[in-house]
C-alpha cells in the first residue's frame, strides 16, 4: 500500500501534463503515447475522453505494445487487431467487448452525451484527476465501465419524431401509423436499423438534403431481429451522410392485453360510457401506453435507447365522443371521417422514448392550479379517470399542485411543462409510471375514496404522486445515459418522493416509515450473495427489468439519504439543481451528479460514495466495548444473511458515517459526526451508561452491539427516537437470522416494547415475530409460543382500541389501531377473534354497511377465514367481483391468501389465481394473492406445486406476454421456504425453462431459501428452550 502510494505521489506531479496529453486527440497518435501514460490512466483518460478506440489500438500496436498492452489487459482491455501471436491477452470478455464495436457509446454520441461538453478538455482533466487520486492496488476498472452495450448503429442520430396513429380497430385490436423521423444521417450507409416488436413495417423512405440537391430512397425491404427486437431497412444505393435526413415509416400494429407498448385496460364502468367505447359481454376497455423501459418499439419504430432523446409531435385518430390525452397540450382536433377526430399534440421537449405517453377513452378530469407561476401563469393540474370515477382523484389532485411548486423552489428549475395530467390505467403492472406531462398509474397509487378506502392508501397516494412528479426533474429533464444508472432516476426520485411527503405531512413520521418499511426491503435484498450492486452493468436494455428492484430504489433512496444527512439537506439540494441546470435536456452519468454535490459541499463525494454504488453488499459494525475505559472498537465487514461471509466477499472497505451520540462531556441527544474509513477503529471518550450509533437510522448499515447492550437499551426505549427503536430491533432481527447474534437476545429486547405507543416502532417489532413464525412455524409449538409472545407484546394496546373508530381518528391511530387488531386476530386473540367475526356477519350476512370500517376491513375478513373458512372464501370471492371500494379488490386477494385449509386451497383459490377466465385474478395483481400464499405454511407448497405442474398455462400463458410480471411471481412466491431440499427442486425445474427475464431473481430466491434453511437448523431447539423458560411455551 505505502509502495502504491509513494508512486501516486511521483505521478501527481505529472497529472497536467498527462491531462493535456488526453485533451488532444493528435497526442494520441504518437508512437509513445502508451509509453508515457500508466495504463490505468490510458484506458479512462481514452475513454472518458470520447477518443475513438481505433486510436487506442494504433498506440498500441507500436514498439510499446508487448508491456504497455499487457497492462491495459490487466485491466480489462486488449487489442482484438494484434499481430503478436504470443500474447495471449485478448480472450477476456471485457477485451472482447471493448473492441467489438467501432467506437465508444461516448464518442459515438457526443451531442447526447455529458461528456461532450463547451470544456471537454477541462472534463476529461477532472475525470482523470479523480481517478488517479482515488486508485488503490485492489483498484480494478471501476472507475471506467467499458462492457460493451447491445446498443443501435450510430448512422443514424434521431432530432424529432412526427408521429400519427389511425384506423383504430377495436375489433382486431390494431391500429396504422406513419413517423417521419428528422435527423442526422453520420456516414455513408444502405442500411438503418431501429427497434421495433410487434410492429409491421409497411413502407420506409430516406431522404436526406445533399449539397446540391434532395436524395431520396424508399423501400420495402426489412429484416427482423425478434431476439434484439431490431429492423433494418435495406436501401438499393448507398445514401451519402446528411445534416438534415427525413426517415418517413409507414406500418400497422397491435393494441395488446399485455400492460407493455400501446395496450388495452379491462374496467366495469362506474356510470355508462360513451358509445364508441370498446366493450363485450363482461368489461369495457381504455387504451394507454407503458414504454419503460423497452417497450416503446411495441408501439411505433423507434430508436430505443434512453440517450437518444428527440422531440415528438404526435397525433391520434379517435372516436369523437372519446377523449385523447398525451405529454403536450391539444393543439388542435379536426374531424377527418363522421365520429372520428384527429387530436394532435404540442411538441414536446427534447426527452427518450420511455418518456413518450399517450392513452385513449372515455375520460372526465378535475383540475387545479399551483400557487406559483410558471411563464406568467398558474400551471393546471389535471386528474383524469374513467367516467365515474373522478371524484376519488380529489386527493391526488390535492397533493401534485403542491409538490409542483415545492420541487420547483428545491432544485431551482420551474417544472418545464406547460401542463401536469395524472391518469388512473385499470390495468397496470407498477404502482405508477412517470411518463413527462402524463403521468400513468394503477388506480391503487392514485385513487383514493374518503368513505371506502383503507387509511393507508392516503400515504401511499400521497408518496407515489411526489415520486413520480420528483422524475419530471430528476429522470426527464435530465435522464440516465444507460440503464445501468437507472438508481440515479429511481434511487433519487424515491428520496425526493419521502421528501415532498415529509414537507407536505409532517405528522405522519414518513422517515421512520421509511427506515421500517423500505429500507427493511432493501437490507433484505441487499443482504444475499446473489444480490447486486446498485450499479450494475447493463449489456442487453432487455435484461433491465430485473434491476427495478429494492436496490435501485430503496438502497438508492438509502444511500441518497445518507449522504444528504452528513451534508446536510440545504447543500446536498444545492449540489442537486446545480447538477440539473447543468445537465437539463441531456443525459448524465452517476458521476456527474457526485461532480456537482462536490462542488457544493467542498467535500470529495465521489470517494466517499464509490464503494456504495459501485460495489455489492453493505457492512455489519460489530462493537466491542473495551473494559471500563470508555473506549469501543468498531469494525467493518461484509453483512450476509446467510452468515457465511467468505474472505472474497469481505473486500470493501466503505466510509461510514458513525453519528454517534453518547460521547462524555457532550449534551443529551448530540450527534457527532464521526466517519469510519478504515477496517476498524477505536473510539474514546464513549459514555458507558448511553451510547448509541447511527443515531436517528441514517446510515445504511447494520450495528452488532455486545448482547449486554441491546438488553441495556432495552430499559432505555426513552432514550430512543422511533427511528432509532426501529432500526435497533430490525438490525437485532437481522444479525439473529444471520448467527452475529442471539436470537433469544432478540426476543428479550422486544418484550421491552409492552408499553410503546408509536404505531411504526410496534409494528417493526411485530414484523421481527413475524418472521420468527414464518422460519420456524411450521413446529406447532413454536407457532404457539410466537403466538403467546406477540399477544403479551400488544395486549396493552389491545385494552386500549376498539373497532368503533372515532370520525376525528388520526392518521397514526388509525394505523395503530388496524395493526394492533389485525396481530391480535393472527396471533389468536379469542375476543378480539370473535368480535371481527361476529362484524364479519353483520356486514355480509344482515346488511350492516357500518359494522366494518374500511380500515379494518382486513381484520374481519382474516377473522372470517380463519373460524369459517369455506364460506368466507366464497364471501369474499362474490365481494372481490362487486366491490365499489377502489382497493377492495387487493384487500380480498390479500385476505384470500391466508386460508389455511388445504383443500380450498388446491381446489377454489390456486384456480381462481390461475386460470385464464373473465372470471379469475386478473394477470396485473396475481402476485397480491401469491405473496400471502406463499407466506402460509399451508399454502406455501401447494403455490409451488401448482407453478411447477402448470407452469405452461400458470405463468407463461396468462403472464407470459409481460416479463415484469413472472419476475414478480416467482420473487414473491418462492422464497419463504425453509428446507434447503427445495433449492434443488427449483434448480431442477427451472434448468429446463426459459428463465432469461427472471434468472438473477431465482438466484436470490435460491440464497433466501438455503438462509433460512440455516437459520431454523441453527436455531429451531434454542428458540423452543427460551420460549419455555419464559412462560410463553408449556414446559
Amino acid at each position: 500500500m505505502e509502495a502504491s502510494k509513494r508512486v501516486l505521489s511521483a505521478a501527481s506531479s505529472r497529472l497536467s501534463r498527462l491531462v493535456d496529453l488526453t485533451g488532444r486527440s493528435g497526442c494520441l497518435r504518437r508512437a509513445n503515447f502508451c509509453d508515457r501514460v500508466p495504463p490505468a490512466w490510458l484506458v479512462d483518460g481514452v475513454h472518458r475522453r470520447g477518443e475513438a478506440p481505433p486510436l487506442l489500438r494504433g498506440s498500441l500496436r507500436q514498439t510499446a505494445w508487448p508491456t504497455r498492452a499487457q497492462a491495459v489487459a490487466a485491466r480489462g482491455y486488449s487489442s482484438s487487431h494484434s499481430n503478436n501471436k504470443n500474447n495471449n491477452i485478448n480472450t477476456t470478455p471485457a477485451t472482447k467487448r471493448f473492441y467489438s464495436s467501432s467506437t465508444c457509446s461516448i464518442s459515438r454520441r457526443p451531442n447526447l452525451c455529458v461528456a461532450s461538453s463547451s470544456q471537454p478538455r477541462v472534463s476529461s482533466a477532472l475525470s482523470l484527476k479523480r481517478n488517479c487520486t482515488s486508485l488503490t492496488p485492489n483498484s480494478a476498472i471501476l472507475a471506467v465501465n467499458m462492457s460493451a452495450r447491445d446498443i443501435l448503429p450510430d448512422n443514424f442520430r434521431p432530432v424529432n419524431y412526427d408521429l400519427q396513429l389511425t384506423d383504430l380497430d377495436f375489433d382486431n385490436w390494431s391500429y396504422n401509423g406513419t413517423v417521419e423521423i428528422s435527423g442526422e444521417l453520420t456516414k455513408p450507409t444502405t442500411e438503418i436499423v431501429l427497434n421495433v416488436l410487434e410492429i409491421k413495417l409497411k413502407e420506409a423512405q430516406l431522404e436526406i438534403q445533399g449539397t446540391k440537391a434532395t436524395v431520396s430512397q424508399s423501400t420495402q425491404n426489412f429484416t427482423y431481429n425478434d431476439k434484439q427486437q431490431r429492423a433494418t431497412m435495406v436501401f438499393e444505393e448507398e445514401i451519402p451522410p446528411s445534416a438534415k435526413a427525413s426517415l418517413k415509416i409507414k406500418f400497422s400494429g397491435l393494441i395488446n392485453h399485455d400492460m407493455a407498448g400501446f395496450y388495452r385496460s379491462m374496467y366495469k364502468p362506474a356510470v355508462p360510457a360513451a358509445a364508441s367505447v370498446p366493450r363485450d359481454e363482461q368489461f369495457h376497455y381504455m387504451l394507454s401506453t407503458q414504454f419503460e423501459a423497452c417497450d416503446a418499439r411495441r408501439a411505433f419504430p423507434c430508436f430505443d435507447e434512453p440517450n437518444l432523446k428527440a422531440t415528438f409531435d404526435i397525433a391520434i385518430e379517435i372516436p369523437s365522443d372519446q377523449v385523447a390525452l398525451s405529454n403536450m397540450p391539444v393543439k388542435e382536433s379536426k374531424e377527418t371521417a363522421p365520429g372520428k377526430t384527429l387530436v394532435s399534440f404540442d411538441r414536446t421537449p427534447v426527452m427518450s422514448t420511455y418518456l413518450v405517453a399517450w392513452a385513449v377513452g372515455d375520460f372526465e378530469y378535475i383540475e387545479a392550479f399551483t400557487e406559483r407561476r410558471y411563464n406568467g401563469k398558474q400551471l393546471p393540474v389535471r386528474v383524469y379517470t374513467t367516467r365515474g370515477l373522478i371524484e376519488q382523484g380529489r386527493w391526488a389532485l390535492e397533493h401534485a399542485p403542491k409538490v409542483i411548486d415545492y420541487f420547483s423552489e428545491q432544485f431551482e428549475i420551474d417544472y418545464p411543462l406547460p401542463k401536469s395530467d395524472i391518469l388512473a390505467v385499470h390495468e397496470f403492472t407498477h404502482g405508477a409510471m412517470e411518463n413527462w406531462g402524463l403521468v400513468t398509474y394503477r388506480t391503487t397509487a392514485v385513487l383514493f375514496d374518503e368513505k371506502l378506502s383503507d387509511v393507508r392508501f392516503r400515504n401511499r397516494v400521497a408518496y407515489v404522486v411526489a415520486h413520480e412528479l420528483a422524475h419530471q426533474w430528476f429522470g426527464n429533464l435530465v435522464t440516465m445515459d444507460w440503464w445501468d444508472e437507472l438508481w440515479l432516476n429511481e434511487g433519487f426520485a424515491t428520496w425526493a418522493g419521502w421528501l415532498a411527503t415529509d414537507y407536505l405531512h409532517p405528522d405522519w413520521n414518513v422517515w421512520p416509515q421509511f427506515v421500517n418499511e423500505g429500507m427493511g426491503m432493501a437490507f433484505e435484498l441487499d443482504s444475499i450473495r446473489a444480490s447486486h450492486p446498485i450499479q450494475v452493468p447493463v449489456r442487453d436494455a432487455l435484461d433491465v427489468n430485473q434491476i427495478f428492484d429494492h436496490i435501485s430504489y430503496l438502497k438508492g433512496c438509502s444511500v441518497i439519504r445518507m449522504l444528504a444527512s452528513h451534508l446536510g439537506v440545504r447543500t446536498f439540494l444545492k449540489g442537486v439543481a446545480m447538477y440539473l441546470k447543468k445537465h437539463q435536456y441531456h443525459n448524465a452519468k452517476t458521476d456527474a451528479l457526485w461532480s456537482a454535490l462536490s462542488e457544493a459541499s467542498g467535500t470529495d463525494v465521489n470517494a466517499l460514495m464509490a464503494p456504495w454504488i459501485e460495489k455489492i453488499g453493505h457492512p455489519v459494525l460489530t462493537v466491542t466495548e473495551k473494559s471500563s475505559d470508555g473506549a469501543i472498537s468498531v469494525k467493518q465487514s461484509r453483512f450476509l444473511s446467510t452468515g457465511d461471509v467468505k474472505p472474497e466477499d469481505d473486500t470493501t472497505t466503505w466510509w461510514i458515517p458513525l453519528a454517534l451520540s453518547g460521547k462524555v462531556g457532550t449534551a443529551e441527544g448530540e450527534v457527532q459526526s464521526l466517519s469510519l474509513t478504515t477496517k476498524e477503529e477505536t473510539i474514546t471518550g464513549v459514555s458507558d451508561e448511553f451510547y448509541l450509533l447511527n443515531s436517528n437510522a441514517t446510515g445504511f448499515y447494520q450495528v452488532n452491539y455486545p448482547a449486554e447492550r441491546l438488553a441495556i437499551f432495552a430499559k432505555q426505549l426513552d432514550r430512543l427516537g422511533p427511528a432509532d427503536k426501529i432500526r435497533i430491533s430490525s438490525s437485532a432481527s437481522d444479525l439473529a437470522f444471520s448467527g452475529y447474534a442471539k436470537t433469544s437476545s432478540l426476543l428479550s429486547f422486544l418484550e421491552g416494547f409492552s408499553n410503546e405507543t408509536e404505531y411504526l416502532v410496534l409494528a417493526q417489532a411485530l414484523d421481527a415475530v413475524a418472521t420468527l413464525k414464518s422460519v420456524f412455524g411450521e413446529d406447532d409449538g413454536i407457532r404457539a409460543g410466537l403466538n403467546a409472545f406477540s399477544l403479551k407484546l400488544i395486549e396493552n394496546q389491545v385494552d386500549k382500541l376498539s373497532f368503533d373508530v372515532p370520525a376525528n381518528d388520526s392518521y397514526t391511530n388509525s394505523l395503530l389501531r388496524k395493526r394492533i387488531l389485525l396481530a391480535a386476530v393472527s396471533n389468536g386473540h379469542e375476543g378480539v377473534t370473535a368480535e371481527a367475526k361476529k362484524r364479519f356477519d353483520a356486514y355480509f350476512n344482515n346488511g350492516d354497511k357500518s359494522a366494518v370500517h374500511a380500515d379494518l376491513r382486513i381484520t374481519c375478513y382474516r377473522a372470517a377465514i380463519l373460524s369459517d373458512p369455506a364460506t368466507a372464501v366464497q364471501t369474499l370471492k362474490k365481494e372481490w367481483a362487486e366491490t365499489k371500494a377502489v382497493d377492495g379488490r387487493e384487500v380480498c386477494l390479500g385476505a384470500l391468501g391466508h386460508v389455511q385449509d388445504a383443500a380450498i386451497i388446491k381446489d377454489v383459490l390456486l384456480p381462481f389465481l390461475f386460470d385464464a377466465s373473465p372470471d379469475a385474478v386478473p394477470p396485473a395483481d396475481v402476485h397480491i394473492m401469491a405473496t400471502a400464499l406463499a407466506a402460509n405454511r399451508v399454502g406455501r407448497p401447494l403455490l409451488w406445486e401448482r407453478l411447477r405442474d402448470d407452469w405452461e398455462n400458470s405463468v407463461v400463458k396468462k403472464l407470459g406476454g409481460n416479463p415484469i410480471l413472472v419476475d414478480r411471481l416467482v420473487k414473491n412466491s418462492l422464497g419463504k421456504f425453509t428446507d434447503a431440499k427445495v433449492v434443488d427442486d427449483i434448480t431442477a425445474f427451472f434448468s429446463n425453462q426459459d428463465t432469461s427475464g427472471f434468472n438473477r431473481t431465482l438466484e436470490t430466491v435460491k440464497d433466501k431459501v438455503r438462509g433460512r434453511a440455516s437459520y431454523k437448523e441453527r436455531d429451531a431447539q434454542v428458540l423452543k428452550e427460551w420460549l419455555k423458560e419464559n412462560g410463553y411455551l408449556n414446559k
